[in-house]
């Protein structure tokens, strides 16, 4: 029988792989604290950290979204300054953030950060407009994969239809 680690110790423990998080220091002993330990390994600046706090805990936004939700960490003066932190994260080796296609409708084009992964692909719907949606990727993947499965399924019946037919 095997004995499987809860969930939030696996992150923790992948964190810690990665230097991201580890004990806290000054804990007082009794249950061990953790932190993050993302300025020691990646050196942000506070225009940085306040772009990508807010990106962790809101999704994806556009700079006039960045540069307003920010205000109480950073205070961008010009829609520039938050462009400029969004070049350098998404220069960074990895890269740290992506610009998400515009979506119909819409005037600005979207960022998000890339710690949980690439940037979700855009689909192009029948009717040429790009449909974009990081739930709809799971969606669109298990109906492609029905789709998959009934072209199969239809295909073993005309088989099985033809190998009854030599029988008869």
């Amino acid at each position: 029988m095997s004995v499987t680690r809860p969930v939030p110790r696996v992150a923790l423990e992948s964190l810690q792989r990665q230097r991201l998080a580890g004990p806290a220091s000054g804990a007082d002993g009794r249950v061990t604290k953790y932190e993050h330990r993302l300025q020691e390994v990646y050196n942000f600046d506070r225009r940085e950290i306040a772009i990508l706090c807010v990106l962790l805990l809101r999704g994806a936004q556009t700079p006039g979204e960045l540069r307003s939700r920010t205000e109480r960490m950073y205070r961008f003066e010009e829609l520039e300054d938050v462009l400029s932190t969004i070049d350098k994260l998404s220069q960074r080796a990895p890269p740290l953030m992506a610009v998400l296609p515009r979506q119909p409708g819409t005037k600005e084009s979207r960022y998000m950060h890339l710690f949980s992964g690439e940037a979700p692909a855009v689909e192009v719907a029948t009717d040429g407009r790009a449909s974009f949606s990081p739930g709809d990727d799971r969606v669109t993947l298990l109906e492609s994969e029905v789709a998959q499965l009934r072209k199969e399924v239809a295909e073993m019946r005309e088989q099985l239809a033809a190998f009854r037919k030599q029988f008869e």
